[in-house]
């Protein structure tokens, strides 16, 4: 977990990759303004294909890795994840997604602490305030 004090405050929602739709192809990763995408090597997990996955205790919610901004009277919004892989969850309900979507079961399972532990307690601390 980050240092106590050390964010201002807890964003509504956080990015959450779905890996079931994550290519690996690091879009998302290049364009990430607080640097908290990393992508996860496809032979470290006994899966053929990478996948990335966001450090949701360093998100804060820019949306950035789903589509870049743009001006209010631009029609066209530059998507930026090719395959839709990832969404804007309530940070109260993150835990739940990322146990569900943030990987392969035993990947998920194996990295429990590190991926589930830390958004379960940032989800407590978004319900507690």
């Amino acid at each position: 977990m980050a240092k106590a004090g050390s964010r201002k405050k807890l964003p509504k929602e956080v990015a959450v990759i779905n890996a079931d739709n994550c290519t690996g192809c690091e879009s998302c990763l290049e364009v990430c303004p607080v640097d908290c995408i990393r992508k996860v090597p496809g032979d470290t997990i006994s899966v053929l294909q990478s996948f990335c996955e966001i450090d949701v205790e360093r998100c804060v919610g820019c949306e950035v890795c789903i589509k870049l901004p743009s001006k209010k009277s631009d029609p066209y919004i530059l998507t930026v994840c090719p395959w839709d892989a990832i969404e804007l969850i309530p940070t109260v309900q993150v835990a739940q997604y990322v146990a569900a979507k943030g990987g392969p079961p035993a990947y998920v399972n194996e990295n429990w602490d590190r991926l589930v532990g830390n958004a379960q307690r940032m989800a407590e601390l978004a319900a507690s305030g």
